[in-house]
């Protein structure tokens, strides 16, 4: 299954025909992906799956299209099992960015985040996940897939927001406060996280 942000609305690409009664179910030949992509955009559709019974098909398919676009990004821990964040366009997220011409996923993860956030000396752990979203950029729809990595560093410098990037904070959390920064993050980072991070008390607020 994959799940394709619009908005922080997912457009679930499945093997299966019914997900849940809300949904609208379209066979994989006859979705027209922009046309969803513009529904979701402007508020007028919220549940759809697109299903094919072979799973290699449905990466397929998105690649095709839109404009594709690689990223990648680090869920970096420290000593203190504290997680850094980065805060752009008003919500927490985590450091990421494109790949260079010619540079593997992992590279870019640690090159990304080190320029974003200006921490040192990164151990990639381990492969998260690949998430996709859709953005719009000079008015056309492109998709993005971005490829997670597990980082850890003890690193215990000045953090150095990379401001041209529009990032104007960059902030360690520990367990209390990722929680709280998670309410107002994208939906796409949430599923980085293990669930005791996405429970949190209706009277929390965003510190």
């Amino acid at each position: 299954m994959y799940k394709v942000f619009v908005k922080d609305i997912p457009i679930i690409l499945s093997t299966e025909k019914k997900i849940g009664s809300q949904y609208t179910s379209i066979p994989l030949k006859e979705a027209k992906f922009k046309k969803l992509v513009r529904k979701i955009n402007n508020g007028e559709l919220f549940y759809v799956n697109v299903y094919h019974k072979n799973e290699e098909k449905l990466e397929k398919f998105l690649r095709k299209k839109l404009p594709f676009v690689e990223a990648a990004g680090g869920l970096v821990y420290n000593n203190k099992r504290e997680i850094l964040f980065i805060y752009r366009n008003g919500k927490w997220d985590l450091p990421k960015g494109h790949l260079d011409k010619g540079e593997s996923h992992e590279a870019a993860a640690i090159r990304e985040t080190e320029e974003e956030t200006g921490v040192q000396d990164l151990v990639v752990k381990k492969f998260i996940m690949k998430t996709y979203h859709v953005f719009k950029r000079n008015d056309k729809f492109k998709l993005k897939a971005t490829y997670w990595y597990e980082m850890y560093t003890e690193f215990d410098g000045d953090l150095i927001p990379q401001k041209n990037e529009g990032i104007k904070k960059v902030k360690w959390k520990n367990f209390e406060k990722s929680q709280k920064a998670l309410r107002n993050s994208y939906e796409n980072i949430k599923l980085l996280f293990p669930k005791e991070y996405l429970t949190t008390h209706p009277n929390d607020r965003i510190s």
